[in-house]
């Protein structure tokens, strides 16, 4: 997708915003924001360090927040904004909360779930399908990422 809306180009900046904070925190600078109707109802950033959990990935934070914030752990209708393609786990957990729509900047060749290593949000066997476009701030995702990386290898 070319034409990225004000909305999904503001919601995006809200989602590395979040990663920016997750990498001040000494934890991979992944960030995410759930959406309806262009508004956040939910914010997440990687906290598996921070909270000793291995699920406590960005997309996962944000959707138990916006999961509190409608009371309801279905949250049709929302989008969810990321910085990173989602993993299996977070693909997984957005399936069951019927997410309507994926966005996420930087693509995971290793992991994502969303259409690089596996397609799990189109996969027809699932009782629900995603709307995945990919790429959005890709650059600046991609230079969070690889500066993160970089001064752990140092």
């Amino acid at each position: 997708m070319n034409g990225w809306s004000d909305s999904d180009q503001s919601l995006m900046q809200e989602a590395l915003a979040e990663a920016r904070a997750a990498a001040d925190a000494g934890e991979v600078p992944v960030g995410a924001v759930v959406a309806k109707g262009g508004r956040i109802v939910g914010r997440g950033r990687n906290r598996p360090i921070t909270d000793h959990d291995p699920s406590a990935h960005a997309e996962i934070v944000a959707l138990r927040d916006a999961a509190a914030a409608a009371g309801n752990y279905r949250l049709p209708g929302t989008a969810l904004y990321v910085t990173l393609e989602p993993c299996i786990m977070c693909v997984g957990a957005m399936l069951h909360a019927r997410v309507a729509r994926l966005v996420f900047a930087a693509y995971d060749p290793k992991a994502g779930a969303a259409g690089s290593v596996l397609d799990l949000c189109a996969d027809r066997r699932m009782n629900h399908r995603i709307e995945v476009n990919g790429g959005l701030l890709e650059d600046e995702a991609g230079q969070l990422l690889r500066i993160f990386f970089e001064s752990r290898r140092d």
